[in-house]
């Protein structure tokens, strides 16, 4: 049994539920609200999914899959940041 391999698929699997589960969270939220919302929490788990994925990519060498998990990295970093841009004034 290739253990490597499966250390790979765990992380890959893992990956993708963090990365889905920012929509349950997103849902829930806005049931409760009774209106659309966006929580931080959807923007730290698409932090997380989104790099964890991006290591998977990089390890499969897949650059389309590299290319579109760096530019959603970098857009989930930023809507961070202002967010605590606008919470600080």
């Amino acid at each position: 049994m290739n253990y490597n391999l499966d250390i790979w698929l765990i992380l890959g699997f893992v990956a993708q539920i963090i990365f889905g589960a920012r929509f349950f969270v997103q849902w829930l939220v806005s049931e409760k609200q009774h209106k659309s919302v966006i929580p931080i929490g959807f923007w730290y788990l698409s932090v997380i999914g989104s790099l964890m994925l991006l290591i998977y990519a990089i390890h499969r060498r897949d650059p389309v899959f590299i290319l579109g998990q760096a530019t959603g990295l970098f857009i989930y970093i930023r809507n961070l940041m202002l967010i605590y841009k606008s919470r600080k004034r």
